[in-house]
Parts: structure tokens; C-alpha cells; sequence
């Protein structure tokens, strides 16, 4: 899940990002700007992966990299319901919340060429995966449960499926999460190992592509 202290990351490169409430009551994310559209573009870039994998932070970068806008899923999500992940889960539950968190995976308005971070969850239901693949490319970092344990132990708080899990119980989860989830996971464009991985190799992973 990205950083809760902004709905928008609006970038370094003169991206203006607003949320918008269309007329028939749906909240899309617009961007106006003059964005690469050359051709041999990178197009859409979805980066998927188990919470805590580093997409947020990785995104960043690479838009940056590329000179692309970056847009967080989970930030349009929250901005559309108008409370924060957690809250959506405790109040209406997971089941309908993977039904909004598609919505707005699809009925989001995206730039040609874009970077996008995703939530840890999104590709696992629906038919989310394959149409990040038909709209885009998509990049897996794959982490191990013990490494994604370190790096969530401190924030369990914002992760609704994490709460009350710790140490040896909370990689015992995450491994048996990936277990569910790595069948949707290494369907993506690109399966890399999120350990030193930095925006530079991703970029050329997905030009060999």
C-alpha cells in the first residue's frame, strides 16, 4: 500500500493529477500533460506484487526514470470511497472491496505511457491480470516471505490483512499467501527478483519485451 499522506503523487515532472467525479458518479484519474507518446513507448506499466514488495517507492522511480507520470492504485481507490483501505475493510469487508478495487483498475483513465502501482491483492481476483496484460505490461517483484515479514513488521497497522500477526506467524502467512497468489503473480510481462532491484533494470527488462 503507498504512502496514506497524500492521495496523489504528483511527480517532479510537471504532471497535474486530479481526481475528478464524472457525471455519472465515478471517480476517474485524469492527467493533463504532455507525456512521451513517441512510438516504441513503454506504454501502461503495472507493477504488481505481495504488500511490502517496494512498488510504490520502485514506481517513483522509474516514471521518473522514463519521464512518465506515476499514478497509486490504492491512492485512486481511497480518494474514490472516501476513506482509507483499512477503513474500507472494516467497514464493508474484503469481498467488496476487491469488487471496487477492480473498478477502478478498469475504469480508470490511464496516459499512453504511465507507470502504476498496484495493490498486493488486485491480480489474484477477477479477470484483473489478464487485463493488465491486454492494456499494458506488467512487472512481478518477487520477494521472499521472510523479506516481506521484515519490511511489514512495523506497519501491520495499515495493512488490514496483517493485523495481530507476528514474527514467525506473520511469514508463516505471507507464505502462504504467495502460495495462493504466485499462480496470478508470474503471469505478469516481467518475474524479477525484488531484491537491489532499481528502475534502470526494470526498464530493461521490459525492453527486451
Amino acid at each position: 500500500m503507498g504512502d496514506n499522506s497524500s492521495l496523489m503523487d504528483y511527480g517532479s515532472f510537471g504532471i497535474v493529477l486530479e481526481v475528478l467525479r464524472m457525471s455519472n458518479s465515478e471517480s476517474k484519474l485524469v492527467a493533463d500533460n504532455n507525456t512521451d507518446t513517441t512510438p516504441g513507448g513503454l506504454g501502461i506499466i503495472f507493477l504488481i506484487g505481495f504488500m511490502g514488495c517496494g512498488k510504490t517507492t520502485l514506481g517513483r522511480k522509474l516514471a521518473n526514470r522514463l519521464g512518465y507520470p506515476f499514478m497509486d492504485l490504492d491512492h485512486v481507490l481511497e480518494a474514490r470511497a472516501g476513506m482509507t483501505i483499512a477503513q474500507y475493510f472494516a467497514k464493508f469487508g474484503e469481498d467488496s472491496f476487491r469488487k471496487l478495487e477492480s473498478e477502478v483498475l478498469k475504469q480508470t483513465d490511464y496516459h499512453q505511457h504511465m507507470v502504476v502501482s498496484t495493490g498486493g491483492g488486485l491480480p489474484c481476483f477477477f479477470d484483473n491480470m489478464e487485463w493488465m496484460n491486454a492494456h499494458g505490461k506488467s512487472v512481478y517483484i518477487k520477494l521472499s516471505p521472510k523479506t516481506l515479514a521484515m519490511r511489514l513488521e512495523n506497519e501491520k497497522e495499515e495493512r488490514p490483512l496483517l493485523r495481530e500477526k507476528h514474527g514467525e506467524e506473520l511469514v508463516a502467512f505471507i507464505a502462504g499467501k504467495l502460495i495462493e497468489r504466485e499462480p496470478f503473480y508470474t503471469k505478469a510481462t516481467v518475474v524479477t527478483d525484488g531484491l537491489s532491484l532499481t528502475a534502470e533494470k526494470v526498464e530493461g527488462l521490459l525492453k527486451n519485451k
